[in-house]
């Protein structure tokens, strides 16, 4: 039988991965960054349990490291496909691989490298070095190379330390062809753009963030390292609002519910406290949707005297002279318009599916709609939003339907 393809490494593609691969049959996983993990490795932790992301993880990359049934390549993206269920051939690209596989991860690359680059992981909020480990527990465990910082062999520092020849600057683009017998489409999510918001001043104003960005300023390994440092002046603001539905439920947006935005902002809401005892947090919001093992989070909220549910939409939020945040919203239950005050705002955006740039089928907000008689099966966020339970779940199901 014919190996099967899986296209994206986030958790639901390594997920499928490592249950097709377990019951003896072929797989090869590509993913488009130079690591696996998806959108979840960025995360301070997931539900339900409020797992870090070093825990899942790092349990499914060791299954894949020790599991020859998986053939794995990062930096790679579909180029084309052809054929019917049973038989495609697909031909797959690779971005130069400057840093080989033989990379120890020592470190003395970066140490000579004289070039900065931003750092992506953390939305470009922090920099690194041109030749970079993406993160600490990165799938492969070896440096990466950013095209448009790196001068090549014009600088070739890095080169001239590297004990191990592990670097080749003169690496080619490289295109793989293969033949599998069904394609599974992990491709995963982005999240919407805030900046097509624009009464709610994302652009202009350094203190709002995404929540995805929020994420990073919390991660003990993200921004600020178990602070939470505003990015106007790196002071630890005290009061912090949450705006539910950034684009979300909007026609002029996204039609749709994202399902876990509401979730993520009480998670979010109970860390602060955690790290902020006296903090003051504002939740608004148009309906509080959470349910099963998550309707504890809006429990633990309501119970917490400092963290406040304002049920109303935010209409416009604007700037003060020291970088503050105003709030103009409409207080749905009391029938008041209210001004709030805060020294950042998150903003809950919603989730995207990712662009594969494939002829699949998809609706109307771009999500790929079931194709399992033909071969193809998308899983998870690809196909609709879910959280990261659901996606496992999800990726389980898509590994049978795969191998049928």
């Amino acid at each position: 039988m014919k190996p099967v393809l899986i296209i994206g490494g986030g958790i639901s593609g390594v997920t499928t991965a490592v249950e097709i691969a377990e019951v003896g049959k072929e797989v090869i996983l590509i993913e488009k960054e130079p690591y696996m993990g998806g959108n979840v490795v960025k995360f301070n932790n997931y539900f339900p349990k409020l797992c870090p992301p070093t825990c899942g993880l790092e349990i499914n990359f060791r299954r894949i490291k020790q599991n020859p049934r998986i053939k794995y390549y990062s930096s790679t993206e579909v180029q084309e496909f052809s054929g019917v269920k049973g038989d495609f051939k697909v031909k797959l690209k690779s971005t130069p691989q400057y840093v080989k596989n033989n990379c120890t991860a020592c470190g003395k690359c970066v140490e000579a490298c004289p070039e900065e680059r931003p750092d992506d992981f953390n939305y470009g909020f922090t920099k690194t070095k041109a030749i970079y480990l993406p993160h600490e527990m990165a799938f492969p465990y070896k440096f990466n190379i950013d095209d448009k910082y790196c001068k090549k062999e014009s600088c070739n520092k890095c080169v001239e330390v590297c004990e191990y020849n592990a670097i080749d600057l003169s690496a080619k683009e490289e295109i793989i062809d293969i033949e599998v017998s069904s394609i599974v489409v992990a491709s995963g999510w982005n999240s919407y753009d805030a900046s097509k918001i624009e009464n709610l001043n994302y652009s202009t104003s350094k203190n709002i963030l995404t929540n995805v960005e929020f994420e990073r300023f919390i991660a003990s390994n993200g921004v600020g390292e178990n602070k939470i440092l505003r990015p106007s002046d790196n002071s630890e603001p005290k009061k912090i609002a949450f705006v539910q539905c950034a684009g979300s439920r909007d026609e002029n947006h996204l039609p749709y519910c994202s399902a876990i935005c509401c979730s993520a902002s009480l998670k979010h809401a109970l860390t602060i406290q955690e790290l902020y005892p006296k903090s003051e947090i504002k939740i608004f919001y148009i309906d509080m949707r959470v349910a099963g093992r998550n309707e504890d989070f809006l429990v633990k909220v309501q119970e917490n005297k400092n963290i406040e549910l304002v049920k109303g939409k935010v209409g416009k939020i604007s700037e003060t002279e020291n970088n503050n945040l105003i709030l103009e919203a409409e207080d749905i239950l009391s029938g008041k318009k209210i001004k709030y005050e805060a020294e950042m705002v998150v903003l809950a955006t919603g989730i995207m599916p990712s662009d594969i740039n494939l002829n699949l089928n998809k609706d109307q907000n771009n999500f790929i709609t079931d194709l399992q008689n033909d071969g193809i099966i998308p899983v998870a966020c690809s196909r609709k939003p879910m959280d990261v339970s659901s996606s496992v779940k999800d990726a389980t199901a898509a590994a049978l339907k795969a191998i049928q």
